[in-house]
């Protein structure tokens, strides 16, 4: 497979202006981002979308490669596939530029759901909920697959709704993880598409995918890391940080 793994960032964001160069523990959380994905086996070449120079900066002053795309863009789909139309790469890995924890071996779980799933126009990952208070938060997108191991529907309510509040087997429900692959035909196709209304309801743009009957296989993991969400998260990821490493990075800073 000839991959490229695209990671978008956005300099604004409505809960946390300039998150992409927010430090954690000195390191500007887009280059922590980068440096996770480039230790994944099969992703290939790795570059970073932008709108903005000063994010591009730091990632070429780190030894990478950004490229910088049209800051009309409407979401960071259509930034991962502005930049993959100009590459030959067959298969797109879309990776959040707000994941700087995220597990190279996730990345390549994602990639090789794909590539052991013929029929499957992309694939993503899922980790089983192990709280019953996590079945209901709208925060947590819950994913149902069938017995292929495909999508059926993404919600931010349980999937299949209980018919009472106990939840008893919450580990069969599924935490989706937003890391996206893609064929190259589909992903261009997929920003062609018009938002659809199940997409709009939920704030979900893989329900789009959905709609317009391409197929997504899912890969399921067995945890995975949490994301960057608001300021008062990078609190977490530092606490969830190597010690070592991170006892080295405040011995320099000091």
């Amino acid at each position: 497979m000839n991959v490229v793994a695209v990671i978008p960032a956005r300099y604004q964001s409505s809960r946390f202006p300039g998150k992409p160069l927010a430090l954690i523990r000195g390191i500007p959380m887009i280059v922590r981002v980068w440096q996770q994905v480039r230790q994944a086996r099969l992703a290939g070449e790795v570059l970073v979308a932008t709108d903005d120079s000063r994010i591009a900066k730091v990632i070429t002053d780190a030894g990478g490669t950004a490229v910088l795309t049209d800051p009309d863009l409407p979401s960071g789909t259509d930034r991962v596939a502005a930049v993959a139309a100009a590459s030959t790469a067959s298969i797109v890995v879309n990776v959040q530029g707000d994941e700087p924890l995220i597990d190279p071996s996730s990345i390549d779980r994602a990639i090789e759901t794909l590539r052991d799933t013929p029929g499957a126009d992309m694939a993503t990952l899922a980790v089983p909920l192990h709280h019953q208070d996590d079945v209901w938060n709208p925060n947590i997108v819950k994913v149902l697959l069938n017995h292929h191991g495909n999508a059926v529907y993404f919600s931010r309510t349980p999937i299949p709704h209980p018919a009472s509040r106990t939840v008893s087997d919450s580990h069969r429900y599924l935490r989706h993880i937003g890391l996206y692959v893609y064929r190259q035909s589909c992903l261009q196709q997929l920003v062609r598409c018009r938002p659809c209304w199940s997409e709009q309801v939920e704030r979900l743009e893989q329900l789009r995918a959905l709609h317009h009957g391409m197929t997504i296989a899912v890969g399921v993991v067995e945890s995975a890391y949490p994301g960057v969400d608001t300021p008062e998260d990078i609190a977490i990821i530092e606490n969830i940080l190597d010690p070592t490493e991170s006892k080295a990075l405040d011995n320099t800073m000091e």
